[in-house]
């Protein structure tokens, strides 16, 4: 499965000290409906823990996810900062779910030779 992270995500997972390890065990949890909710179209919302604490309080990941075939983490936000998404930003990421799970492997390949994917490290 190729597994990445958008160009913004990287910068928000350094600020929030987000491994990706962290990620990884994200992906996981979302393979195996844990913390997670199905927006649809290929999104998803998962939980993930804030170090020194719970799930509950911590970060929310927005996830594009084809089981066994691609993940992309598009954005993150803390649960103090935000509660969810708004209905607007609910729609654009729905659309820009369907987008990217449009991309052959030859745009996949343009998107991370120009910097905008970045692959997790396993």
């Amino acid at each position: 499965m190729l597994k990445f992270k958008t160009k913004w995500f990287d910068k928000w997972t350094k600020r929030n000290n987000v491994s990706d390890g962290e990620l990884l065990k994200t992906l996981e949890n979302i393979t195996y409906n844990l913390g997670t909710a199905d927006l649809g179209n290929g999104l998803y919302k998962t939980r993930m823990p804030k170090l020194g604490q719970g799930k509950s309080g911590g970060f929310r990941t927005i996830v594009v996810f084809k089981e066994s075939e691609i993940a992309i983490f598009v954005f993150g936000f803390s649960k103090n900062e935000k509660e969810n998404l708004d209905k607007d930003e609910l729609k654009y990421f729905k659309k820009l779910a369907k987008d990217l799970l449009k991309l052959n492997y030859q745009e996949i390949a343009e998107m991370k030779k120009e910097g905008n994917f970045i692959c997790l490290k396993e």
